[in-house]
């Protein structure tokens, strides 16, 4: 994993993986042009040999008090390998140097996958926004993190995964 601040040449790569990954409802070249050039917000990619693997980006206006996850995408192939944690966790720290004290963010109700990742790092649902996903018509479960909690949900989350590494190495568990 190598990620670094994204760059306007690094368009073509984001768009490929966006477009593949929202095929319905893929932001606009014009528009990921926009944000990756924005002040307001801290695009970062996770690249291998050069390429373009996966993207996200946060909008924290400096010393602002609240901040949005605006996107986070992978390459189908490289989902579920715990990229996406440290790529969110990488914006939530950029977040909050810019003095933000509380994150939000959209993501589909189709998405269990994310909706998993973002509760197990301490976000949780204030809402729902019907049919805000268009032209599917899929609800947006709208999540808050307090920044604040945030050292103690990492905490929690290191100490969980340090013991299910105990229960493999002593072959306490994963055995049928």
């Amino acid at each position: 994993m190598s990620l670094r601040a994204a760059t306007p040449d690094d368009l073509a790569g984001i768009m490929a993986i966006e477009q593949a990954s929202f095929p319905t409802d893929a932001w606009s070249v014009e528009a990921m042009a926009a944000e990756l050039a924005s002040p307001h917000n801290r695009y970062l990619v996770d690249e291998v040999d050069g390429v373009v693997i996966g993207y996200g980006g946060v909008r924290a206006l400096q010393g602002g008090a609240d901040a949005d996850i605006q996107t986070i995408a992978f390459d189908a192939a490289r989902r579920g390998g715990g990229l996406g944690r440290a790529l969110l966790r990488a914006l939530l720290d950029a977040a909050s140097e810019r003095g933000a004290r509380e994150v939000f963010l959209e993501v589909r109700a189709d998405n269990p996958a994310a909706e998993g990742l973002y509760l197990s790092e301490g976000f949780e649902e204030i809402g729902r926004r019907p049919g805000y996903y268009q032209p599917d018509d899929v609800d947006a479960i709208v999540m808050r993190l307090d920044l604040a909690n945030r050292g103690n949900v990492l905490r929690r989350s290191l100490s969980e995964e340090r013991s299910d590494e105990t229960k493999l190495s002593d072959g306490t568990e994963g055995q049928e």
